[in-house]
């Protein structure tokens, strides 16, 4: 709940503005005003007897008259561009020949609106100012109740402060990251008992950065620090410093660390820093020095070296951009200390699902353990997501429990999106997409380090996929051998090559298999240098350690350097695809009686699925082009044969070791059958 004001805090009452002394001087200057300056005017005044004179003498062009002065102007003696004279005269109230003399004289003559004279004039002016009054009153006690006025609130920090403790987060809520927990828990300890470290010398760090992907508990961990720790807890977001105004966001920031100190010992919380603290060097030479963003950064990191020792005020940090920060933020004195919140292992996925799962009714035949084996790659968010998931599964079929059915189906909505009972295929694309699925199935078995088939499914799912083959790792798994890769490759290709051999032409089914199998091998060569012909040469630069979906940029190379990777990677692609053929070749009545109880079935999985898997062949060719990537000596590519073709290629390989987190994002493997062109 967001904090109140202490009730002990013994401040004096703020002094009430003295508002009847200003109005009363306020109205002596409009009465002066009024009195003098509004009634003065440029004109001469003349005797009425003259104005008289003049009129009878034809001088007079026109005249305005008044209640109590009379307005008259003369005609211009000379066709010039100078204004004819005017004058004024006071008004005699019995001449009643004035009207017949100007007629006479063919004077153009007019009157003047009755005013009700100064006085009326003076009120008017009193009743505006005290509307203003009244408006400036409402306007200073919205200000008194809401901290200023929101006029002078730009400036203000945006920051939500809760008070000791009602963050509603401890520890007990935070699972699955023990590391960062343990190194967190210094902190708390340091709020608690801050004489433990200061008797010694020692100080806590002034920043603490926590960094990783998204989803992973790292705004939840800052939570728990304040929940355990008692103490307030401001929370901010990086982009809320960020204005159009130029200077809002510097003064935000003084304002946020002036309530900090205020309020210390306690916690600062911004979220998102990236939004906040990109490095200045990413913008360029030529952009100036007083931008918004890097005037805002400047004062934080003037904040943050400016801490006195010991005040008490702890910054927490979170981003899952560490790269593009700017590197005065990340020195030690400002963020002393970076925290990795990783995603959780199979362990630590267990004990995530058993939080979540805390106030869940649960059937007997859940098995929390399982289920953790069966989501690797899933982060804190992702898990809770799963759960909540299948208890709307569970209330929506009437259940009174939430049973393993409801969890399996879960994970499958997740990966591969809602079922579309609605999306009716024909014959051909039924048996189309069957062979496909029944395809990536066969050669996925027999690869290394690809984990079990689980099940086979030709009921379409999400945006674009007609049917998919799920399998799931049986264990955590942080490293790839190039085997694996070359293997992950051919499983991709499968479904392309089932439908080259059964139908002898392909479909656009196979698209987003081609989009990973291309992606696959083109990190193989220019990434993580496993190609024999290049050697272990990067040819793209990693910007992203924990966002997936970016592309990296590729080195300058030289043109006969790109010819050689667009080379190596066709080379590679074109094993596998040539791997997966002679496979299926080999298995092909397997794979043609799989696919028909697929199309009676729509769904294959369970011991039924593994009887069937249990009898793939496995062709003497595979072994050696999985280790080395060299098919033997004048092989002719299986899927030129096919077509009527005689090319032969050799296929090249290295000897390394890569991040499966990076490539694969440590997810559960979905071979999908997309109808994207």
């Amino acid at each position: 709940m967001p904090r109140e004001r202490k009730s002990n805090d013994h401040e004096k009452p703020p002094k009430s503005r003295n508002l009847p002394g200003g109005l009363i001087i306020l109205l002596m200057w409009l009465l002066v005003v009024n009195l003098f300056v509004w009634r003065a005017t440029e004109n001469e005044l003349k005797p009425y007897s003259k104005f008289i004179e003049q009129v009878e003498q034809g001088q007079v062009a026109r005249v305005t008259i008044g209640e109590e002065q009379i307005y008259y102007e003369l005609k211009s003696p000379l066709a010039n561009d100078q204004s004819p004279p005017k004058f004024i005269t006071i008004r005699v109230p019995d001449d009643q020949e004035l009207p017949q003399l100007l007629r006479e004289r063919d004077v153009e003559f007019s009157g003047l609106p009755y005013s009700g004279g100064w006085f009326s004039n003076f009120f008017n002016w009193i009743f505006l100012f005290v509307i203003f009054w009244v408006l400036g009153g409402w306007l200073l006690n919205r200000a008194a109740a809401g901290g200023g006025p929101a006029a002078l609130m730009f400036g203000k920090s945006k920051a939500r402060i809760y008070s000791e403790g009602t963050t509603g987060v401890t520890f007990d809520d935070v699972a699955g990251v023990d590391e960062a927990k343990t190194e967190l828990q210094e902190i708390v300890d340091f709020l608690k008992q801050a004489e433990k470290y200061t008797h010694l010398g020692a100080k806590i760090p002034k920043g603490v950065l926590l960094v990783g992907p998204p989803g992973t508990g790292k705004t939840l961990l800052a939570q728990a620090i304040a929940g355990e720790a008692g103490v307030p807890f401001f929370s901010i977001s990086g982009s809320e410093f960020i204005e159009l105004f130029v200077g809002i966001g510097a003064s935000r920031v003084r304002d946020l660390f002036e309530q900090a100190k205020q309020e210390a010992p306690c916690i600062v919380f911004i979220d998102e820093l990236d939004a906040l603290g990109k490095s200045r060097a990413a913008a360029g030479p030529l952009v100036g020095t007083n931008d918004e963003r890097e005037q805002t950064l400047n004062q934080l990191l003037a904040e943050m070296d400016g801490f006195e020792p010991n005040t008490g005020v702890i910054l927490l940090a979170a981003t899952n951009r560490p790269e593009v920060l700017d590197p005065a933020l990340l020195r030690p004195g400002r963020f002393d200390r970076q925290v990795v919140v990783d995603r959780p292992d199979k362990i630590g996925r267990q004990a995530i699902l058993e939080v979540h799962a805390r106030n869940v009714i649960l059937a007997g035949d859940v098995d929390l353990e399982k289920l953790a084996a069966r989501t690797p790659g899933f982060a804190g968010a992702d898990l809770a997501n799963l759960v909540n998931e299948a208890a709307l599964l569970a209330a929506r079929n009437n259940r009174t429990s939430v049973t393993m059915g409801d969890f399996n189906e879960a994970i499958e909505r997740i990966l591969t999106g809602l079922e579309k009972k609605s999306r009716v295929l024909n014959e051909l694309e039924k048996k189309t997409v069957a062979y496909h699925e029944v395809g990536h199935a066969l050669i996925a078995v027999l690869m290394p380090g690809a984990g079990a088939v689980e099940k086979i499914s030709i009921v379409p799912r999400g945006v674009g996929a007609l049917g998919y083959t799920l399998q799931l790792p049986e264990e955590d798994r942080f490293l790839m051998i190039e085997d694996e890769i070359r293997g992950r490759i051919a499983t991709l290709l499968g479904g392309r090559s089932a439908e080259e051999l059964i139908f002898s032409q392909v479909s656009t089914g196979a698209s987003d298999d081609i989009q990973k199998a291309t992606e696959f091998a083109e990190r193989f060569v220019t990434l993580y240098g496993m190609s024999a012909r290049l050697g272990p040469i990067a040819f793209e630069k990693i910007q992203q350690q924990f966002l997936e979906g970016y592309t990296n940029p590729r080195r300058p190379v030289s043109p006969k350097i790109a010819e050689e990777i667009d080379l190596e990677v066709k080379t590679l692609v074109e094993g596998a695809h040539h791997i997966a053929l002679v496979i299926l070749e080999k298995n092909r009545e397997l794979l043609e009686q799989t696919a028909r109880m697929l199309l009676e079935r729509e769904t294959l999985e369970g011991e039924e699925l593994q009887q069937q898997l249990a009898r793939v062949q496995l062709p003497a060719a595979i072994e050696p082009w999985l280790r080395t990537g060299q098919l033997p000596q004048g092989t002719l590519l299986r899927q030129t044969t096919l077509n009527g073709g005689h090319k032969a290629q050799t296929i090249f390989a290295g000897e390394s070791q890569l991040n499966l987190s990076s490539l694969t994002g440590g997810a559960t493997n979905v071979l999908d059958d997309s109808n994207n062109c």
